[in-house]
Formats: structure tokens, sequence, C-alpha cells
């Protein structure tokens, strides 16, 4: 009899440890290294948010690196989270399944030389990896090998290089259609440069649109907003230094001009992001802050019609920090606020031309001067809910709002 409940008990055990271990694998342990206490997180400013874990920039670069774009990936098989991270020097990838624990797996080089730039996307479970680095092009990546790296950190190399154009400021994908459009580029006179991407590993080139120039950045979609004039098209939103422009891209070689908007106090236009309905897109001005003594600064223009898209209403943030990429998750609007960290904007009441912050952590502690340091992206996408943070000085953030 005791053999047998010894046996029970030992039964007991193994199954105790092996439903630890799932959930380990799950995701679901969210307890923050650096939880958010009386205005603090392992000494950054905080107000909702938890700082989960922190790897630092010369871990993910090497010596002398600064960090810069961000992304992320879920596994579709396995449902673990991965942080892909831009360094001056390569991109890493980061398993972040365990956000307080999280591995550097291993880096991918930088194709040619080093740069201050590099962006990353993501479809189809491969990264798409951009840079201004001189003779750069387009490096593909397939993520599915993250699940079987057994000596982390590894080196890694690319498994396709797109060559069509030499460097590239930033790589935009509209997953539903698998086309790539990168921009910056030196081709189409810096407009969006088109790649059908559907077959990732042999990315073909599909055209251009030069007729506004240099784009800086841009959101591609495939528009179910409310203009049904529009209504399935692929729709550009182009934010072009000086001007917002709206573009129908959806036959690759006609792509159609629908409408521009400027706005007052015009720095730099940036980057922006439509809210999940489509009627509102959300802009950032990166050197406003400096060129008009303004706090951070976001310009909501309302897109109910495309082809007469208006000014809304502006929103200015409590520092005086640049704004750089901003997404919008449901009623909330991230910003990575450079020296101010990332900001969480309440914009449930925009129609009413109120937008409120809800919540912050500052992953840049000396100060929140306008100066080009701190948090550069966010990926606020994650089903968890745990956020990446790429910062310039800092590297790779996890965080997540407080319970």
């Amino acid at each position: 009899m005791k053999l047998i409940l010894r046996a029970l008990v030992i039964l007991l055990v193994l199954f105790s440890v092996n439903c630890s271990d799932d959930d380990d694998n799950s995701g679901n342990n969210q307890t923050a290294n650096f939880p958010c206490v009386n205005g603090f997180a392992n000494g950054h400013p905080c107000n909702g948010f938890d700082l989960m874990s922190h790897i630092p920039i010369d871990v993910l670069g090497g010596d002398g690196a600064e960090g810069n774009d961000s992304w992320g990936w879920t596994d579709p098989q396995t449902g673990k989270e991965y942080a892909l991270v831009g360094t001056s020097t390569n991109a890493a990838f980061v398993d972040m399944t365990d956000p307080a624990n999280p591995v550097l797996l291993g880096v991918l080089p930088t194709a040619t030389v080093n740069s201050d730039w590099r962006d990353i996307k993501t479809y189809n479970n491969h990264a798409f990896i951009v840079s201004e680095a001189a003779g750069h092009g387009m490096q593909v990546f397939d993520l599915t090998r993250l699940r079987n790296v057994a000596n982390p950190p590894e080196t890694f190399t690319a498994d396709a290089n797109y060559t069509e154009f030499g460097k590239a400021h930033n790589i935009v994908i509209n997953e539903d259609s698998g086309f790539a459009y990168a921009v910056g580029t030196t081709t189409f006179s810096g407009g969006p440069h088109f790649i059908n991407i559907q077959n990732p590993t042999s990315p073909i080139a599909a055209g251009g649109y030069a007729d506004d120039a240099y784009s800086h950045d841009a959101q591609v979609v495939t528009y179910n907003g409310p203009d049904t004039d529009h209504t399935g098209k692929e729709i550009l939103i182009g934010s072009n230094e000086n001007e917002v422009v709206i573009v129908d891209v959806s036959d690759k070689d006609n792509p159609v001009q629908i409408s521009t908007i400027d706005y007052s106090n015009i720095g730099y236009t940036h980057q922006g992001w439509f809210t999940e309905n489509m009627e509102y897109f959300l802009l950032g001005d990166e050197v406003d802050e400096i060129d008009f003594g303004i706090n951070s600064r976001t310009i909501v223009f309302d897109f109910t019609d495309l082809d007469d898209p208006v000014f809304h209403m502006e929103y200015l943030g409590p520092t005086a920090a640049i704004d750089h990429n901003g997404y919008v998750v449901g009623n909330t609007f991230y910003v990575a606020n450079y020296t101010a960290g990332v900001r969480a904007v309440d914009i449930s009441n925009i129609a009413s031309g109120i937008m409120v912050e809800s919540g912050f952590i500052d992953t840049y502690i000396p100060n929140d001067n306008t100066a080009f340091n701190g948090a550069w992206n966010i990926y606020p996408f994650f089903a968890s809910g745990n956020m990446v943070v790429s910062d310039i000085d800092g590297g790779l953030f996890i965080v997540r709002p407080s319970e």
C-alpha cells in the first residue's frame, strides 16, 4: 500500500512540474521584474506600465551600437512571441515568450555597412529588413528558423536578398495583399517601390509611384472604412516630409493619387496610423517641437472622405520630447516619444476632439529634452499585452500595462 501511495505522489509531482513548464512556455507568466511602484520601475518614471525586462543595446548590437526600429512576430505554430529589434549593426531576434526572461536567439548582420537606420516588418512568417546602408537592399529571413536555435545567440544569414534598390529608409507591408512597399529608396524619386512578396524568398519587383516624390513612411491597407467609394481597394497613406498623400495602389501598373493634405506648423511630416475604424488618421511631425518650441504634437485628420480629408484636431503631450512612431490598438494610441519613452493616449473620445494620456513608461531616464535619444519604436500588437520598445541608447525594453 505504501508503495502504491508513494507512486501516486511521484506521479502527482511530475504532473505538477509538467503543468508548470507548460505555463512557462505559453507566455502566461506575466510577473514583471520591475513593477511600477510609486511612479518608478527600476528608476524609470512610469504610470500604469510595468517593466518586464531589459536587454542592453551592446548585447543586441555589440560595442558602440545604437538601437533603431523594431517589430514583433508570433509563431502561429507555438504561440511564442518574438521581438525583432534593429540596431546600427544588425537585426536581433529575441524570444520574449517569458517576458521577464527574454532570450537573444541570434542576429542577422547588416547586408553591407552599418547604419543608424534599419527597419523590419513581417509577412507569412518571414522578416523583411531594409536599411539606409549603401547597397543594402532588402534582406529576407525565415522566422521559423527561430524554433530550432540550439546554442543562442547564433549569427544568421539571410534566406534571400532583394537588390532592385540600394538603400531604403523604411518598409511597409500589407499582409492582406502580400505586397511590400519600400520607401525612401533611390528609385521612384524616393516614393514607394512595390515588391510582390507572396512567395517571401522570391520577391518580385512590381513597379512604384514617383508622382509625390520622397515618402518617409507610409501605411498601406486594404480599405474597409467609411468611404464606400474605395471599399476593397489597396490604399497607401504616405507621410511625405511636407504633406500626407493618399494613393490608390490597387493597380500596381497604374497607381492613382486620391488626395493630399497639409497642416499648420509643418516641421517634418514623419509617420501616421489609422484608427481601427479608419475614420481618423493620427500623424506625427518629427521636428515641429524643435522648429516651433511646442510640446509633443499629434495631428489628427478626419478621413471619412478619402477624396476630401480635413484637419480634425491636434493633441499636445505633457513634455517637449519629440514624438516618433505611433500605432493604434483599440481605443489607445501608443507613441514612441524619444526622451519621454512610451506614451499611451486614450482616443475613445477622439470624435469629440478629446485625447487624454492614460499612462507611460520612460525608457530614457536622464531627461525629457527635445533631442534624439530614447524610444525609437514600439510594437503594441501582441495578444499577450506585452510590448516591444526599441531604444536608441538602451536597447530592448519589454513593458506592459499594469494589471
